[in-house]
């Protein structure tokens, strides 16, 4: 009787796992890996274990986060996370870990967003954001490019997510798009003549550059204009 699938001999992923509870129960486990990335999207488990590429994912996410966690710190907007933090949404049938997720204080006052504490309830433990962040920044990798345009854009909808960034770093042409909640989809902002898309979340504008340092290696610049 077959009982698990071991993926690269990295990890095993029960077989009894029907349903998106089932997924965060074990996402909580000590069973659950703690190395790539392992989501639960409309009833799929999709599994990526390929490394971040340093100058098309890993730099480009620092540089948001960096630039984010400034405006977040000095106005005490909420809270900004990024790397394995857990989001998941019953209503959209999700649990993903984003490249970025921001919450603001409000979100979670009203309830909208709960932090799921970790079992045995200690004191400022928490694992999950339960609902829909503020905003999801998803970095398209070589394994993640139909995922990131198709598949998580429309389970963030659902799961009531205001924001959407999708970057796409790999080729020529650098890509930034900001999406805010249109009828029924995820709809790009306007960008104005310079190039700076707004951003209703944060209540300012972003145009994302990218250039190269002094040894010749990707840099990225991700300017704020107010508005």
């Amino acid at each position: 009787m077959v009982t698990t699938v071991v993926f690269e001999e990295r990890f095993e992923m029960p077989l009894d796992i029907h349903s998106l509870a089932d997924f965060r129960r074990w996402a909580q486990s000590g069973s659950f890996p703690g190395e790539g990335r392992v989501d639960f999207v409309g009833g799929r488990i999709e599994v990526d274990m390929s490394p971040e590429d340093l100058f098309t994912h890993g730099s480009v996410k620092t540089e948001v986060v960096g630039v984010l966690w400034q405006l977040v710190k000095a106005a005490g907007l909420g809270h900004l996370f990024t790397d394995a933090t857990r989001v998941s949404a019953p209503a959209a049938d999700l649990s993903a870990e984003p490249d970025v997720v921001f919450v603001r204080n409000e979100t979670i006052d009203s309830g909208e967003v709960r932090l799921v504490p970790r079992r045995g309830g200690a004191a400022d433990r928490y694992v999950e954001l339960e609902g829909g962040p503020d905003l999801t920044v998803e970095i398209v990798s070589d394994s993640s490019s139909k995922k990131d345009t198709s598949r998580l854009p429309v389970a963030y909808f659902q799961a009531g997510t205001l924001e959407y960034w999708l970057i796409d770093a790999r080729g020529d042409r650098l890509v930034f798009r900001v999406h805010r909640r249109g009828a029924t989809a995820f709809e790009p902002v306007d960008v104005d003549p310079d190039g700076y898309q707004p951003s209703a979340v944060f209540g300012c504008a972003f145009l994302l550059e990218r250039g190269r340092d002094s040894r010749g290696y990707p840099r990225y610049d991700l300017l704020v204009r107010r508005t």
